[in-house]
């Protein structure tokens, strides 16, 4: 195997830890399901930018925005309810799913905890006020991996 990698590299850079360190398992997820105004996305898609650089600066392990591309939800002869339908989201509004990942409950509460202090100073009470969604319809929780 070391043949292997030795050969992979030559023409494959990775930093040197991808491949020879174990990565921290995940075992608590934040998620959040938010509906945003289309015509705000780039606004969005700044703010969760900058929330990623401060999570991860912080030690959350991964940081994922996605915006909703395919709403059927058949899963064969099973129905379910579309994201849309399930936030109430218009025609002008797209469905956000984001999630961010923890070594555990306790390291998500000192994570976050960092982080919120960071933000107060990042962004002034008008910036709050100008979100680029309406808290609302913002859906947040956080989860005990089970599987995975």
């Amino acid at each position: 195997m070391h043949s292997f990698l030795s050969n992979f590299t030559q023409y494959v850079r990775f930093p040197i830890h991808l491949y020879t360190y174990p990565m921290a398992k995940t075992t608590y997820v934040d998620g959040f399901v938010i509906v945003i105004p289309k015509k705000n996305t780039k606004k969005y898609i700044k703010m969760a930018q900058d929330g990623k650089k401060a999570w991860l600066k912080f030690g959350a392990l991964n940081y994922k925005e996605c915006m909703i591309d395919d709403a059927k939800t058949a899963m064969g002869d099973q129905p379910g309810i579309p994201f849309p339908k399930l936030t109430n989201a218009g025609k002008g509004d797209a469905v956000w799913f984001s999630y961010i990942e923890f070594k555990n409950k306790k390291h998500r509460d000192a994570v976050n905890k960092k982080v919120i202090k960071y933000m107060e100073g990042m962004y002034s009470e008008a910036d709050m006020k100008d979100m680029p969604f309406d808290m609302n319809r913002f859906s947040y929780g956080g989860f005990k991996v089970m599987v995975g």
